[in-house]
């Protein structure tokens, strides 16, 4: 490759990172074949594309082996697993690159390299997740499964075409994250417990409810571990298979050949299935199947995106399934979110309450109490935050409810009569966590008020 590619930017070769040689990955040690006479079309195809390999693919693949950028994709999945990063995004701009990595639900950028060495990073990314390097106007979709410092990784990698060349976004799934019991997500005593029950009946819907990135996935997988999948079917239907679960079947959504949520549900439901979870209830067919499931004898988990627990039934109804049906179907509703937890290191109690904060407090008649914030250290990044603690809403249905689905009652009248019932709301969990010392009342209006 030119030598002006790594001038002036130096990466070390990371050991930690190794990866694994899976037939996806394995055509990169196999450069296409060229002409003994010069470097022009290659005689055959490109291992791993399916597509003919023309001269830009060759063009492409020769910098892509080089070993400034193999350095620079091994220290970048090594500094995102070591620093907890959920994501990674990779941007083209006119005059330079931007590197950032999504710590804590936030984007921090990181050293870059040269403009220039962008193409190759992404042919090199596009290799590993056995992607057509020569495709640079279309969207695509691949995986990457690696070995940072003997934990096994599993990148699911994102390309798609913008106005300065081809952005990538890696979401990095870690194993080891939902391997976290229920117990330790965070929740309140009575939420956990209430949660756990309702999990654990043997039939009807348990919805958990939030936007994208507030832990659902986590739940959900922390909530089938309570479960005894030794004596139990247990199936799930996700878009896409993000996790492989022990003694779980799990079946992957491919919607461009007719295998949705809904005709995958259907099929388990054949399968002799104690339990069933669903990634995600996006339209009318598959809530009506998961009904069903849940109306003959199955007990159904699944998410949907909404903003709070009561809105979940008001969703339901406006996807078209009736009243009654949901009535009778659904057993809870539990809304998350994710907020960033001080740091331990450096937290200390607040001496002056920020303006923000007596606000929100006086808005919502919250006697003022003792709040704590981080000032700052190297273990946090100068943030004051380390970590995320989750905040819980949970909506358990009981006849009086159940009665007054029925009728289709309006969402205010809903969410008035769930907390007649005694639902604690996301902001009275998040204050709680932030008068127990584990968030800000900042970081709660961040996440529940923008």
């Amino acid at each position: 490759m030119p030598k002006s590619f790594d001038k002036g930017f130096r990466w070390v070769t990371d050991p930690s990172v190794q990866v694994e040689d899976t037939p996806e990955t394995s055509q990169e040690s196999q450069e296409p074949e060229t002409s003994q006479e010069s470097d022009a079309a290659p005689k055959g195809p490109v291992q791993g594309t399916g597509m003919p390999a023309d001269q830009g693919t060759v063009a492409a693949w020769r910098p892509a082996r080089s070993e400034p950028v193999i350095n620079f994709v091994d220290s970048l999945i090594a500094t995102a697993v070591n620093e907890g990063a959920s994501d990674i995004h990779i941007e083209p701009r006119e005059k330079e690159l931007h590197v950032r990595l999504r710590i804590d639900g936030v984007l921090f950028k990181k050293p870059a390299p040269p403009i220039k060495m962008h193409p190759a990073v992404i042919s090199r990314l596009k290799i590993l997740a056995n992607l057509d390097i020569s495709e640079r106007r279309l969207p695509q979709d691949g995986r990457i499964r690696a070995n940072v410092s003997g934990k096994q990784i599993d990148l699911r990698i994102s390309m798609l075409p913008i106005s300065h060349g081809e952005k990538c976004v890696i979401r990095v799934l870690d194993s080891h994250a939902i391997s976290v019991g229920l117990d330790q997500l965070g929740m309140s005593p009575g939420t956990f417990e209430a949660f756990r029950s309702e999990i654990l009946q043997p039939h009807g819907i348990v919805l958990v409810t939030g936007p994208t990135g507030s832990g659902k996935s986590t739940t959900l997988y922390s909530a089938l571990q309570v479960m005894d999948g030794a004596t139990l079917n247990i199936c799930t239907v996700e878009d896409p298979v993000e996790y492989d679960l022990a003694s779980i079947n799990q079946v992957q959504v491919h919607e461009s050949i007719g295998m949705t949520f809904a005709a995958a549900l259907r099929s388990l439901l054949r399968q002799d299935p104690d339990t069933i979870m669903v990634g995600e209830i996006r339209d009318e067919e598959t809530a009506r199947v998961a009904v069903q499931a849940a109306l003959t004898g199955h007990m159904v988990l699944s998410t949907l995106h909404t903003n709070d627990a009561p809105s979940s039934i008001t969703r339901l109804v406006d996807i078209g399934i009736e009243p009654y049906l949901i009535s009778a179907a659904v057993n809870g509703a539990l809304a998350q979110r994710l907020l960033r937890r001080i740091c331990e290191n450096c937290k200390e109690p607040m001496t002056t309450v920020p303006e923000s904060t007596a606000v929100y407090l006086e808005k919502h008649n919250v006697e003022p109490r003792q709040l704590y914030c981080g000032t700052g250290c190297e273990v946090c990044r100068h943030t004051g935050y380390k970590g995320r603690i989750g905040i819980y809403e949970l909506l358990v249905l009981n006849e009086e409810l159940r009665d007054i689905i029925t009728h289709n009652p309006s969402l205010g009248d809903l969410k008035a009569a769930s907390k007649k019932q005694g639902m604690h709301t996301l902001r009275d969990d998040g204050l709680q966590k932030a008068f127990q010392g584990h968030t800000t009342v900042e970081e709660l209006i961040r996440i529940t008020e923008s």
